[in-house]
């Protein structure tokens, strides 16, 4: 049985964040080492096989098809691509890809059943997929699960409070009902968020307890710091620094000790040495591969020296969770329903994120 703490508070969280740095530093690390083998980090590659053009409007979104960035979009990528992108992917120390697709939600039909053929065939390459497609149902959640897949990505991004001021095109509570849907499958769930968007250290600590009080807490945790990109209403938002991005990561291992915490988005603006310390201070997960999604990140063989350097070796796949069986489309037990679910519209409206929409291509 896990003693695992399920019931944290925002004001617990602030205390553990605001420690001296040594202090924090240490309980992290300690904690970490009690749970994890410091020195295993496990690699994952992340996949844009739909890019652009994606109805929503969270305003760190180089994507969102009303903002104007230099991104190019393309349609869903063939099965015979991604099956080639995950071999490159296993060759260079990936134990998992991650496929991401500019959704809002899943729709039952030819996209979704390609998808599920993409799962089918990663998993026989014994590598972990992922996918991150927006919203899902629970016989969505099923199929993927019957398909495959080892983990589906489906990121808070901030605090329920905060979170009004970067999106307007759904709600917090869909994020969770996403999580609930993917939690009635085997399927794990990799849920994160990013720090940098102009939030309050109160509103981070807002999206840890909203991640810690879930219960089971998600297996893995993307801590993104916010990559901005002209075009998007957080073009202007200045860099985070490494010291913040230290003692986000070592809360979240603190405060989630079983849970994989994941250096994202960002890396490209950290030194080695930054890289380092929040390793040490918890993060046992990278994303490798020179983008992410769209925006950039460090060379896969910049990333296996520093491991070399570090003395850290990639995690093989299906250490912390057995590797799922694949059923084929043909001997499938859940049909497309073509559902159309109900996903909320919030209605209200982000100044900057309407002025950004309003803006042309300079």
């Amino acid at each position: 049985m896990s003693s695992t703490k399920h019931d944290w508070t925002k004001a617990e969280i602030l205390e553990i964040y605001n420690k001296p740095l040594m202090d924090l530093l240490f309980e992290a690390a300690t904690i970490h080492r009690q749970h994890h083998d410091p020195n295993v980090v496990q690699v994952s590659t992340l996949l844009s096989i739909k890019t652009g053009g994606c109805p929503e409007d969270c305003g760190y979104c180089p994507q969102a098809a009303r903002y104007h960035t230099d991104i190019t979009g393309n349609d869903l990528m063939s099965v015979q691509q991604v099956k080639a992108q995950a071999l490159r992917a296993k060759s260079s120390g990936s134990s998992r890809v991650c496929m991401g697709a500019a959704w809002r939600n899943v729709k039952d039909g030819p996209e979704f059943d390609q998808v599920l053929e993409m799962v089918r065939t990663i998993n026989k390459l014994d590598m972990e997929v992922c996918c991150t497609l927006g919203m899902i149902t629970e016989n969505q959640a099923q199929r993927l699960a019957e398909a495959g897949l080892y983990a589906y990505n489906h990121n808070l991004d901030t605090s329920e409070e905060y979170y009004k001021e970067v999106i307007s095109t759904r709600g917090f509570e869909d994020r969770i009902q996403t999580i609930e849907n993917v939690r009635k499958t085997n399927v794990t769930v990799c849920s994160g968020g990013i720090i940098g968007m102009g939030e309050s250290i109160e509103d981070r600590a807002g999206m840890l307890v909203a991640l810690a009080t879930l219960d089971p807490q998600p297996e893995s945790v993307p801590i993104n710091a916010l990559v901005a990109v002209e075009g998007t209403p957080m073009e202007d938002e200045k860099p985070v620094e490494i010291w913040e991005m230290i003692r986000m990561v070592a809360t979240t291992r603190i405060v989630m000790p079983e849970t994989q915490v994941r250096l994202s988005a960002g890396r490209m603006n950290m030194s080695r040495e930054g890289q380092a310390m929040c390793f040490f201070a918890g993060a046992n997960s990278i994303f490798a591969g020179d983008k992410l999604l769209t925006t950039p990140n460090p060379d896969v063989n910049d990333d296996m020296k520093m491991f070399e350097m570090l003395g850290l070796v990639p995690q093989k796949p299906f250490i912390k969770v057995m590797q799922p069986p694949t059923v084929e489309a043909a001997d499938s037990q859940f049909a497309a329903l073509g559902e159309k679910p109900k996903w909320t519209r919030p209605g209200h409206q982000i100044e900057r994120n309407l002025e950004a929409s309003g803006k042309t291509k300079a």
